[in-house]
């Protein structure tokens, strides 16, 4: 079975980098773009939700969270954690905030979760702080529902255990060809572990907008998630 050991650095390269991969805009813009698209989009969600910005999880400076609140949130409520991406070096929780308006409006909160990107974070690190981040969250709000992502998810696939949550993983028609092989891998190994996994192969998207268009209540992902929610 072929992958990323039988290629070339340069190659390997191309295949880990989003922007060389979407039909939309060239390599030098769209990452631009994508950051102009999900900071105003936060800027946004700030002004409309009610929120806790830059709570501290731990001692770090970089170890914050925003919590962009439900309508109503008196009682219990689902939660989506989400743990940006930026290829390890970039991006922040200051730009991950876009995909709120949608989902509080229907009770459900969202948490965007800062950590240290490299060079000031490893790996190992970012690991760490991410697991902290929702160990306070549980913590703060025991009525929500949690679950931890590892820095490596093919290596730490373990056997499916009763009341296990439902996975969903998704890929972007325009990812490159080793994250799609990769995405279909993970939902494979899950699978043979005893998990319920959907792959959701998402067409006209690529690496970048498959999560913008989470700010939009019609973008079908986005109703994918609620739908899973509802079903919890």
């Amino acid at each position: 079975m072929g992958g990323w050991r039988d290629m070339s650095a340069e190659a390997l390269e191309d295949q880990y980098s989003p922007s060389r991969w979407s039909p939309r805009l060239d390599r030098d813009t769209i990452i631009d773009a994508h950051l102009a698209v999900t900071a105003a989009g936060t800027e946004r969600a700030r002004a409309s939700a009610q929120t806790s910005l830059h709570v501290p999880y731990g001692k770090g400076d970089g170890e914050k969270l925003d919590i962009y609140f439900p309508t109503d949130h008196s009682g219990t409520f689902p939660v989506l954690v989400y743990i940006h991406g930026g290829y390890w070096q970039c991006l922040s929780k200051d730009e991950s905030g876009f995909a709120a308006p949608p989902l509080v409006s229907q009770g459900v909160a969202v948490v965007a979760v800062g950590y240290d990107t490299a060079p000031r974070g490893h790996m190992d690190t970012m690991v760490l702080q991410v697991r902290r981040s929702l160990a306070f969250l549980v913590e703060q709000y025991p009525e929500i529902r949690e679950v931890a992502q590892r820095n490596s998810p093919m290596r730490h696939v373990a056997p499916a255990v009763p009341a296990a949550c439902e996975v969903l993983v998704v890929v972007a028609q325009h990812d490159s060809p080793e994250f799609r092989r990769q995405s279909q891998e993970y939902s494979q190994a899950l699978r043979a572990a005893g998990w319920s996994v959907s792959l959701l192969d998402l067409a006209g998207v690529d690496h970048f907008d498959v999560i913008e268009k989470l700010s939009e209540n019609s973008y079908i992902l986005t109703q994918v998630i609620l739908n899973m929610i509802s079903r919890a």
